[in-house]
């Protein structure tokens, strides 16, 4: 039985939006939807965030048969997650909604919270050997991951990536079809 896992962004919640609906329409599908509210949302730290994920999931659990969907900066933490599994722990895949590699727009604070998520190299080439099918959605008026974002995503984990119109941070967004399509 196919099980998602969701990851919220920075500031976000396991509710509300496109993650509402996309929670009711892999239900309705028979797939098992676990959803999380991250640690500190305000100020995200990568070793709380991972280490959350790392306390929260059975790793023993985790199969083709498993899926990862996350927004912003719970991209990153999945990557990051994804990247200390134990050798040959497979996962079906991972799809992102604004996720990022490089940020703009960033308010006064802002940037010191992200720095470390920017600066920390994620090992790609271990994060593809527990997942090989990536989908990355981005918007052409996102205002704060640039779309060139979207040639990382392709570049470093071979994604499939999709660029919609006046979607901005998928903050207001009430589904993406394109995620469900991908799981199901």
């Amino acid at each position: 039985m196919k099980k998602v896992y969701l990851v919220h962004g920075w500031g976000g919640s396991s509710s509300g939006g496109w993650f509402d609906w996309l929670k009711q329409q892999l239900s309705e599908k028979g797939i098992e939807v676990l959803s999380f509210d991250m640690p500190d949302t305000d100020n995200p730290k990568i070793d709380s965030w991972v280490g959350f994920l790392e306390k929260n999931i059975n790793i023993n659990e985790l199969d083709k048969e498993t899926y990862f969907v996350g927004h912003s900066i719970g991209c990153q933490a999945i990557l990051r997650f994804l990247e200390k599994l134990p050798e040959n722990t497979q996962v079906g895949g991972c799809a992102f909604a604004a996720g990022w590699f490089s940020l703009k727009g960033l308010e006064k604070g802002e940037d010191e919270i992200a720095k470390p998520w920017l600066e920390k190299k994620i090992d790609f080439d271990k994060v593809k050997t527990h997942c090989s099918r990536f989908l990355a959605v981005f918007s052409d008026n996102d205002p704060y991951v640039p779309v060139s974002d979207s040639e990382l995503f392709e570049k470093n984990l071979g994604a499939k990536t999709i660029i919609k119109k006046n979607h901005e941070h998928f903050n207001e967004v009430l589904e993406i079809p394109e995620i469900l399509e991908f799981i199901s």
